[in-house]
């Protein structure tokens, strides 16, 4: 008898999507998507481009340029694509506990996640850029963003994030959370 093969399973975060009228890319065009990579067992969880899937793939790179690629032809324009595994996924939410303590729990909290691992140096130019009363923590591939002053969200948000560490789409943390709860056992 012939061993079963462990599919692995991702999960997808689409960069700016459904923003306004311009655009547009329904969730079942999505799932449509993924399922035309030959990936299975797709789900999506609310209008803002998160998809859990299985795919034979092991490269995350490859995994997001198949991804692009049929993102791209489904939905007509350029969608950038940010994969984590679920236990990636489990220790964002996880390190969000540690930042948010450091921020007495106060204000919004948004997570940037990455597409790629950012270098020292440009996590330490993020960190130590005067936000004022607003924080700014960079664990791994999430870019915590701890924000008290509303009118700071400008400032601090998946903008500056970008300018500095690379290609990166913001979620709140409750969709952060609920993510890693619903999709993080893979």
């Amino acid at each position: 008898m012939g061993q079963d093969v462990i599919v692995p399973t991702y999960v997808a975060f689409l960069r700016a999507i459904n923003l306004g009228p311009t655009r547009k890319f329904p969730k079942a065009s999505i799932v449509e998507a993924v399922e035309d990579c030959g990936f299975t067992d797709v789900e999506t969880y609310i209008n803002t481009g998160n998809v859990r899937f299985r795919c034979s793939l092991r490269s995350r790179a490859k995994v997001e340029q198949a991804l692009e690629k049929s993102f791209e032809r489904h939905a007509g324009f350029a969608v950038p694509t940010i994969v984590f595994t679920p236990a990636e996924l489990r220790q964002v939410a996880a390190d969000a506990v540690e930042v948010a303590k450091r921020h007495h729990d106060t204000g919004r909290h948004y997570v940037s996640l990455l597409k790629e691992q950012p270098s020292t140096a440009a996590v330490s130019k993020l960190e130590e850029m005067d936000h004022g009363e607003d924080l700014a923590v960079v664990r791994g591939r999430g870019a915590h963003l701890l924000v008290v002053t509303p009118t700071a969200r400008g400032r601090l948000g998946n903008e500056t994030v970008e300018k500095l560490l690379g290609v990166a789409t913001n979620r709140n943390l409750t969709v952060v959370r609920h993510l890693a709860q619903k999709w993080g056992d893979g």
